[in-house]
């Protein structure tokens, strides 16, 4: 009998829009025939929980009210205006009921907590006309404030993007996690197997597939796990994801397959065609691929297949049919303008290759497949899956999760995007990198790039040589610069705790971040401790980093965060709290001037950073020579083309540029003009030939006209680049 597959995001990842796991897997699976029905049981539960019937269950916990703190009293003691207002605000936040806003921005219409104490600037935040974003804003501080009740009185697991994230970090034991799903389940645990009882009920799969991307679904993923295994125990239960794909890979507990049967490792789709193909019959158990469970008794990994990864033009489109498209909450945690993409609006998420490009990065997981195995996609079957996406979702936001989305292929992209009139808006990860050159950024600009994300970690060239991420400070000060002046928002992951990062590296560090915010090439950042992992050259030869490694030990279970000892470098506990403090601040654009000493509570040195370190970066930032092969691209409309006499009697051609917004005029020589003419049409962006530097060199050395370099770095192509002219 072939398979029935209900494929099961758990609780809790993002409110905005759907992780895409399974929405991959069921794009493959529709290429095998199969029938197959997928669920965000996260945004499912989350939306029961904050409801009438869901509020009442979480304050009818309290008894008495009167050991509460002051802050969770009075929440308990509004409840009836939560209950009132909770549905029409869950409304608002679903785009539903958009007419919420002027009640909510009004001031009397949310009950507030103390979340509410930490408003921000609002009118810095949102201007006058932002009223919308304003109640969106306050919309989710009222939620927060729910949260906080929730976490301190009802759940202790509970977070709004997580779920018993304590008990899944550093995992190294099974034994506190087999403890805790014994016990009996939270209200937020009884809404989930409600739910999935409901799924189960009237999908009647019999294979269910649960995807654990982060630690704070690993518990709900198990709980999943445990009521099927007690209420439909003829159903298989395969579990995979980022999780165990970083955690899992030597694990040797038993207890585990109590709650699961299999555990696929890495890319899903070939494991699970093998799967479905054993459980089918097809197939013996010794010939499945990358999977653990239980073999005579014992945990093992079984990888006889012999097939191969199945080829990322081969995956099919991802499918994000059965999700609650139109269910998903738009909220805004952070105001910052860049910050806030990851939590407002619903993005169709698609990656433009497999793995990481560079793979290169100390102390990122560069030995696992999901980082090492590079495999592109072209720029056409990515349009293709794009028009495909908008075609099922209605939906033309795109967050394209690469590791760091290759600039060759963006380029491409960007191309086709532009050739086929494709209307989205996109963002995406990035290296900062020197192929990014203010023509590229101009191009992704135009293609309906709005923002890119990508890893400066520390802003110190030494460890950044350590690290070997292949750039400097300055070139990312001049990548960012060209992304900004596109019109390109930039976010910038940092880093501090670097194996042997002295306490002057950590002030010089902050110092370049300042200097990047205060003159507004970087728009929004956040720091990260470093984390060591097992899979990374840092976890793999920490002597060789100047650390060691002390722990913990393996219990049979995860194995991926490693503790280490820094005896060579400052103590990192000490900094957290005040980079943070500073880059928030930064980020708002104020205390520029502030002294950075006085973002920490103990004496630091001070910064022997040049203060204008990163201006003088840029005064040296200049577009490389085209090479020969640079290509030649004309992303506006063609001119208009005059032919007159002028005064003199002279022939004459006067070209009309036209833009959105504005038009230009400029008037040429006739001969230039005829090869100027012919230029543009061979560049023009819907052309199916591309155009090369040197072709048009050749081209005009052919048309006796003078001296190319004359022309090029005069003040016609000074124009022609301005209206939209690129050299790639």
């Amino acid at each position: 009998m072939k398979s029935k597959i209900l494929f099961i995001t758990p609780p809790f990842t993002q409110l905005n829009t759907p992780y895409p796991a399974t929405a991959y897997l069921k794009g493959f699976i529709n290429t095998l025939g199969y029938d197959s029905f997928q669920c965000d049981l996260g945004l499912e539960t989350t939306l029961k929980l904050f409801s009438i019937d869901g509020l009442k269950q979480v304050f009818s916990v309290i008894n008495d009210g009167n050991n509460l703190s002051e802050n969770l009293y009075r929440i308990y003691s509004l409840q009836d205006e939560y209950l009132a207002t909770i549905t029409p605000v869950i409304n608002f936040l679903q785009n539903r009921n958009p007419t919420l806003a002027h009640s909510i921005c009004g001031g009397a219409y949310l009950p507030e907590a103390s979340r509410f104490e930490e408003l921000e600037d609002m009118e810095w935040a949102f201007g006058s006309m932002g009223i919308q974003d304003k109640a969106r804003h306050l919309a989710t501080l009222y939620l927060e404030d729910i949260g906080d009740f929730i976490k301190e009185v009802v759940d202790e697991n509970f977070g709004f993007s997580r779920y018993a994230e304590r008990l899944s970090s550093t995992a190294t034991h099974f034994d506190p996690i087999h403890e805790a799903l014994q016990r009996p389940n939270s209200v937020i645990m009884d809404f989930l197997v409600n739910l999935l009882n409901q799924k189960m009920t009237e999908e009647q799969p019999n294979v269910v597939c649960i995807t654990a991307p982060f630690p704070g679904n690993l518990f709900s993923a198990l709980k999943c796990g445990q009521f099927i295994k007690a209420n439909f125990p003829e159903v298989k239960i395969i579990f995979g994801g980022g999780y165990a794909n970083t955690e899992l890979r030597t694990i040797a507990d038993e207890r585990v397959f109590e709650y699961l049967d299999f555990i696929s490792l890495d890319d899903g789709e070939a494991p699970l065609q093998i799967l479905l193909e054993y459980l089918e019959g097809k197939r013996k158990i010794t010939e499945l691929k990358r999977v653990f469970t239980l073999y005579n008794g014992v945990v093992s990994k079984l990888d006889g297949a012999t097939e191969l990864d199945v080829p990322q033009r081969e995956t099919g489109t991802p499918d994000y049919s059965d999700l609650l498209l139109h269910d998903y909450l738009s909220v805004i945690e952070v105001v910052n303008p860049m910050h806030r993409l990851w939590s407002d609006g619903r993005w169709n998420k698609l990656t433009l290759a497999h793995g990481c490009y560079w793979g290169k990065c100390s102390f990122c997981d560069v030995t696992l497949d999901y980082i090492q195995r590079y495999e592109p996609l072209t720029a056409e079957i990515l349009c293709d899956r794009i028009e495909e996406i908008i075609e099922q979702t209605g939906q033309t936001g795109f967050h394209f999760v690469d590791e760091a989305a290759p600039p060759a292929l963006m380029r491409d992209l960007a191309i086709e995007i532009i050739k086929r009139k494709i209307t989205i808006t996109w963002w995406t990860n990035i290296r900062f990198e020197k192929s990014f050159t203010a023509d590229l950024c101009r191009l992704l600009k135009a293609s309906g790039c709005i923002a890119v994300s990508g890893g400066l970690e520390v802003a110190s060239d030494r460890l950044l040589e350590l690290m070997k991420k292949g750039v400097t400070v300055a070139q990312v000060a001049q990548v960012c610069d060209s992304f900004t002046k596109a019109g390109i928002m930039v976010h910038a992951y940092l880093m501090y705790g670097f194996p042997t990062q002295t306490e002057q590296e950590t002030i010089n560090s902050l110092e370049m971040v300042r200097q990047l915010f205060e003159i507004g090439i970087v728009q929004s950042g956040f720091w990260h401790r470093l984390a060591m992992t097992a899979h990374s050259p840092i976890g793999l030869e920490p002597h060789v980093y100047g650390v060691e490694r002390i722990g913990p030990d393996f219990g049979g279970f995860a194995d991926n965060d490693l503790h280490h000892e820094d005896t060579k470098g400052a103590n990192h506990d000490l900094y957290g709290e005040g980079l943070r403090k500073s880059l928030f601040n930064y980020m708002h654009g104020v205390c520029f001037e502030f002294p950075l000493r006085k973002w920490f509570n103990f004496k630091t040195p001070k910064p022997t950073i040049a203060p204008r370190f990163i201006e003088f970066a840029l005064e040296m930032n200049t577009d490389r020579e085209p090479r020969k092969h640079s290509r030649i691209i004309w992303t506006k409309p063609l001119p208009k083309v005059d032919l007159y006499k002028d005064d003199e009697g002279y022939d004459m051609a006067e070209f009309t540029f036209m833009n959105k917004k504005t038009s230009s005029e400029i008037a040429l020589d006739a001969d230039l003009g005829e090869w100027l003419n012919l230029m543009l049409a061979k560049a023009y962006v819907k052309s199916d030939k591309p155009y090369t530097f040197k072709e048009m060199k050749t081209d005009f050395e052919s048309s006796d006209l003078g001296e190319f370099e004359d022309v090029f770095d005069g003040e016609l192509f000074d124009s022609l680049r301005e209206f939209g002219l690129l050299v790639l």
